[in-house]
């Protein structure tokens, strides 16, 4: 199973993620981790990332295209996984579908976490981590709305997107996911 989970800040993709990774037994992959990660671990990569992640925007597409084709390579993720927060851009979307063909690997979903603004500032704002303040919050909205929303159209086309109401409670998003990606 290859599933990427798409949504707002605070849609729910991390709590989604780690419930189906535990079910599916596949790696979660969460860009923001591994970002944030990179970041308290001083690595290069995180002092290059670290100005992005801070004001809210999005990290540059080619840092973003290695860190996927880096992590993708890694032996507990040949079986299939669960990406959490990438593709962000159409460029993006369009070079995983690249790594994927090179790596002889095949995306099975694209599952969108719809949620209301309002739900996602309430949500970030509870989730008090260091980078999620009021101005962080909605330029983080802003970015998806204006990069993201628009590759879902990329991936309705093909056929691989599947949007669940995520402003429900955690259990029954989670049972929209499943039903939709065919396990009972």
């Amino acid at each position: 199973m290859r599933l990427i989970l798409l949504g707002g800040p605070g849609s729910g993709k991390g709590t989604q993620a780690k419930a189906l990774q535990q079910r599916l037994g596949v790696p979660w992959i969460s860009t923001g981790e591994i970002l944030r990660q990179e970041i308290a671990y001083g690595t290069e990569l995180g002092h290059a990332v670290r100005s992005y992640v801070e004001a809210g925007d999005l990290v540059p597409d080619d840092q973003m295209i290695a860190l996927m084709r880096q992590r993708l390579l890694q032996p507990d993720a040949v079986n299939g996984w669960i990406i959490d927060g990438y593709p962000r851009t159409a460029f993006q979307a369009e070079e995983l579908d690249f790594l994927l063909a090179e790596l002889k690997q095949q995306l099975t979903q694209v599952i969108c976490l719809d949620v209301s603004t309002a739900v996602l500032v309430a949500r970030s704002l509870a989730r008090a981590r260091s980078d999620d303040t009021d101005a962080v919050i909605q330029r983080r909205i802003d970015r998806y709305q204006e990069r993201t929303v628009p590759i879902l159209e990329y991936y309705e086309v093909s056929k691989r997107l599947v949007r669940v109401n995520g402003d429900q409670p955690i259990e029954q998003v989670y049972q929209a996911i499943l039903s939709a990606i065919g396990v009972v």
